[in-house]
């Protein structure tokens, strides 16, 4: 029954089609593989049971059936999610092995290797995260029962072209080499849900702690990332690719701390936090000039200069009005978005720092660090 929230809300609410995640298609794929080694025959489409219930079927683009082994592929879709993944084709060999071995998982070409601790998986596994090795395992299990099998059996994943996919995505940067991760804790993708890119910001906070890191920084963006790898000369796995999400950040830092967090980001997105927002996007708040031009009152702006800010097009040309001014908005807006962290880490044993920064890096804004006992 629905609750009417949740993913389900979200999707009446956008109208857009859900589409499967990574871990889903290779179950189907296993599934199929699995079930052509125990009767000769492929099951197309195929259908799984997914965590919450759901029975997608999945129409399979490849087979092979050869010895004691059998390949089956899907082609991901992602339904209207932007997902770099979409049409990626996903494949499952799978190879009987003696009674008694369980359910060995590989990673193929185009699936990457956990190098790095503080992931879900242990170093030097198959980046094949729990829950869809969960239900690989499952769906072995009912197709041996179904079909007189053991479930003994070695599951290679693959995805075509997946290391070169993988390069858009945060998995070198978290110590997952040569390929994608295979992910998904309900098997759906929610459109513009953005779930991948807040669990890939957990993720990374996990491998920094993991990795004895007391320093990170959520980044807004690359350019970001220099900037910080500049001031503090912070390793690759300390830079946390937040984009829009600062709420995601701070929260999961909040309940995992880190001794120092530094945000980084463009000075329009920050004086959205400054204001309040947790969401940075474009689509979900807007730089409020109003805001800006209070903001620098407080900074001796005269009123005529306040009237400018707060009529002037973008937050960046009100903070150049500051700037020639002689004006500190950039600073000011630093400081106040670092206390809007400080609040949303309620308390956290974390010392926040802000860095503004102008599209080509400059550093505008800046503000001094300071735990939850203030600066």
């Amino acid at each position: 029954m629905s609750t009417g929230g949740g993913r389900e809300a979200q999707l009446k609410h956008t109208g857009l089609r859900p589409g499967w995640t990574t871990g889903a298609c290779a179950t189907a794929a296993t599934t199929a593989a699995y079930t052509a080694l125990l009767t000769g025959d492929f099951p197309d489409p195929v259908t799984i049971t997914l965590p919450k219930g759901q029975t997608p079927s999945f129409a399979l683009t490849a087979e092979s059936l050869t010895g004691d082994s059998a390949m089956a592929a899907v082609v991901k879709d992602a339904g209207d999610d932007p997902d770099v993944t979409h049409g990626a084709v996903i494949r499952s060999t799978v190879r009987l092995l003696p009674p008694g071995s369980g359910v060995v998982f590989r990673a193929g070409e185009g699936v990457g290797t956990v190098t790095l601790p503080g992931l879900p998986l242990e170093v030097g596994e198959p980046a094949i995260n729990p829950v869809p090795r969960r239900l690989m395992r499952e769906h072995v299990a009912e197709a041996a029962a179904a079909h007189g099998g053991t479930g003994d059996v070695e599951v290679t994943i693959s995805v075509d072209h997946g290391a070169e996919i993988a390069r858009s995505t945060w998995n070198p940067r978290i110590g997952i080499l040569g390929g994608l991760s295979i992910l998904g804790t309900t098997g759906v993708v929610v459109p513009y849900s953005c779930s991948a890119w807040i669990d890939s910001i957990r993720r990374g906070v996990d491998v920094a702690r993991a990795g004895g890191l007391t320093h990170v920084a959520g980044c807004t963006g690359s350019t970001s990332e220099r900037t910080v790898t500049r001031l503090y000369d912070l390793p690759d796995i300390a830079l946390l690719d937040m984009g829009d999400f600062a709420g995601a950040v701070l929260k999961y830092v909040r309940r995992h701390p880190v001794d120092r967090l530094t945000i980084c980001g463009g000075f329009a997105k920050l004086s959205k936090l400054a204001a309040g927002h947790l969401d940075l996007h474009s689509a979900r708040s807007q730089v409020d000039k109003g805001f800006l031009a209070d903001l620098a009152r407080t900074g001796g702006a005269p009123a005529a200069l306040a009237e400018e800010i707060a009529a002037a097009n973008t937050g960046l040309a009100a903070l150049r009005l500051c700037e020639a001014a002689g004006v500190p908005l950039g600073d000011l807006v630093a400081a106040r978005a670092r206390d809007e962290a400080l609040a949303v880490l309620r308390g956290a044993p974390v010392t926040v720092d802000v860095v503004a920064i102008d599209r080509a890096g400059v550093v505008v804004g800046r503000s001094a660090p300071a735990g939850p006992a203030g600066p």
